[in-house]
């Protein structure tokens, strides 16, 4: 049993530095652009970073309220997550910060967490340094690379339900309703916010709402009449102004909520404190956020690449993602994804390299200790910044998509009106792994259908494909072509469609074309050793020709290759295995007739193989 153990782990530690190894992960890709890096670039990095800055800040206040954090949250986040993300990530325009998904996956996981006796502050060190840690293995095993089989329909039926739940729980703070809502049961989903809202409609304030619909108003006006401007900020700055008058000199605005203004000794950076019944309670919203977040990141990433023409290495991403967030846990703990408005400006403003994330990182810095020593924080109208969220709630609604993702095919229709729902009834962790779990389904009932066609000689000696009603040249032979993916999903449905094979009474050796066959795992792999054994009781022999160097590798590996060569004098050169030649083709297959008629006891049979003695020279 010792012994056992200890080859196990043994085989368990190579099999993941042969993963490691070839990830081919580079930890410090600044390196080259730093040695490159020029005043040139430097004049245009710093007017983006800028750029960005002014985005970044109000924003990164509006998301951390999102969440229900501190606003100073969402300041911290988005500077040191600007800062950390540029030295290892492989695009230069990725702007990293706090969005809108990951914000309120937050809020919606502690919403209905009724067991937690702490406030959610108490918990985002612990919870996002997992998410850091999760996506940092993540890129080290290559997970993101698996990112391309959950259909895009997953994410815009997550954004969209995520901008309504976002926009109705934002309301709140419109209709100044904010404390009545948070008294008794939270309300933790769309319809038990919207039924809580409306049995509170007596309590509606008229001072909030409009002040909060003339930011948005500004806000769209600005936006659609002066689109190069800092036009969030901008509206931010004008409605907090307006609303610091109005509660001077108008009396039904004195008591407008505001929020409350922070201080330096806040923010004490140090390691998050571990806990092991904390871990357990936050690691399946901490796997939620980092398979999002890097699902985020990898979708902006391409999109920006499409329009650079720069190349994308998601992996190398994801492992941004994960150092950004270990380093974010170390001081005003938020989760930071990629930020699609913030990169996309990022490009639009002429930045040279991902120095402009990090210059906008230092300006966020800057912003931050601003708004401790000025009188800022607390003249910002709850109101305002809620109306301004539900602007960009609004926006997130990118009802192209939807009607493509709709329109296109049954399953994507299928998979965003699923996440899309999920998102409305339950917790957005559990809503975006339904989604996920359903798109794979479907992507796997697709790909999980290998493809079985028999073949025969022709009297020219080529391979070609029987007819329904011909019948075998040879009863005894029967030559099975398998073309496609032979994963765990397809691993049962081959087994059935060869044993249907095997089934004729005359049958007694079949010969499995290997050549098109692709991903053999451990599943295909029993499935082919009980197929072997199976067909062996009843005297059927089973032989394998066009056999690739990497399925030769998988079969010896994993030991089924000496289950098939059971029966060989090896000392007389028999074997049951023939290797494909890109020269001849089909001079495996014929080896493989020539070693059936063997096992059949005859030779006569006139086997003929096409061979081109021009390509041997």
């Amino acid at each position: 049993m010792q012994r056992q153990l200890k080859a196990f782990f043994r085989d368990l530690r190579k099999a993941t530095l042969r993963v490691i190894s070839g990830n081919g992960l580079d930890w410090l890709p600044i390196r080259g652009p730093l040695r490159r890096y020029n005043k040139e670039k430097f004049g245009y990095d710093i007017k983006a970073g800028l750029n960005v800055a002014l985005l970044a800040l109000p924003q990164g206040m509006a998301y951390a309220a999102i969440a229900e954090l501190p606003i100073y949250y969402g300041i911290i986040c988005s500077a040191i997550a600007a800062m950390v993300a540029p030295v290892f990530a492989a695009s230069r325009h990725t702007i990293l910060g706090p969005t809108n998904a990951t914000s309120f996956m937050i809020f919606s996981f502690f919403a209905a967490q009724g067991v937690m006796d702490k406030p959610p502050v108490e918990y985002m060190p612990l919870l996002v340094m997992m998410v850091g840690v999760l996506s940092v293995f993540g890129a080290l095993f290559k997970v993101a690379d698996l990112l391309q089989y959950v259909s895009r329909s997953v994410l815009v039926g997550y954004i969209t339900g995520a901008a309504l739940l976002i926009l109705t729980n934002q309301l709140k703070h419109l209709l100044g309703i904010a404390e009545p809502m948070s008294e008794g049961e939270s309300a933790k989903t769309f319809f038990a916010i919207v039924d809580k809202m409306a049995g509170l409609w007596e309590s509606f304030h008229w001072q909030p709402v409009s002040l909060g619909i003339g930011t948005l108003l500004l806000y769209l006006i600005l936006q659609k009449k002066l689109p190069l401007l800092p036009n969030f900020a901008l509206s931010l700055a004008i409605s907090s102004l307006a609303g610091l008058i109005l509660r001077i000199w108008v009396s039904p605005f004195e008591s407008l909520a505001t929020f409350d203004a922070f201080q330096l000794d806040q923010i004490s950076p140090g390691l998050p404190d571990i806990n092991w019944e904390n871990i357990s309670s936050l690691i399946g919203v901490a796997f939620a956020i980092a398979f999002l977040a890097s699902l985020e990141n990898t979708v902006m990433a391409k999109s920006l690449a499409s329009r650079s023409g720069s190349r994308t290495d998601v992996n190398q991403d994801m492992l941004s993602v994960g150092m950004a967030n270990i380093a974010t846990s170390l001081t005003a703990a938020m989760p930071a994804s990629g930020s699609l408005t913030r990169s996309a400006l990022n490009y639009e403003s002429h930045s040279r390299s991902r120095f402009s994330s990090i210059f906008c990182g230092i300006l966020c810095l800057l912003g931050f200790f601003a708004l401790v020593k000025l009188p800022i924080v607390e003249n910002i109208p709850k109101a305002s910044l809620a109306s301004l969220v539900i602007g960009i709630a609004i926006s997130l609604m990118n009802w192209k998509n939807i009607r493509i993702c709709l329109r296109s095919t049954p399953d994507d229709a299928l998979v965003i009106i699923t996440t899309f729902s999920a998102t409305l009834l339950t917790r957005l962790d559990y809503a975006i792994f339904i989604g996920v779990a359903l798109s794979i389904t479907l992507f796997l009932r697709k790909a999980s259908r290998p493809h079985l066609v028999e073949y025969e000689i022709s009297d020219e000696g080529d391979l070609r494909e029987m007819g329904e009603k011909t019948k075998r040249p040879n009863p005894s032979i029967s030559i099975v072509h398998v073309e496609g993916d032979l994963f765990f999903g397809a691993a049962d449905l081959f087994r059935t469609q060869v044993q249907r094979t095997i089934a004729d009474q005359n049958l007694k050796v079949i010969i499995l074309r290997l050549k098109n066959a692709r991903h053999l795992d451990a599943t295909s792999v029993l499935a082919l050793e009980d197929l072997i054994k199976h067909t062996r009781k009843k005297g059927v022999h089973v032989l394998i020709s066009g056999a690739t160097r990497d399925v030769y590798e998988v079969l010896k590996k994993s030991g089924v290759l000496n289950t098939l060569q059971q029966g060989c004098d090896r000392t007389e050169g028999e074997t049951n295995l023939f290797m494909y030649f890109s020269e001849n083709p089909n001079i495996s297959t014929r080896d493989a007739l020539i070693r059936a008629q063997e096992l059949l006891g005859t030779k006569e049979a006139d086997i003929k193989i096409f061979y081109d003695e021009s390509k041997e020279k």
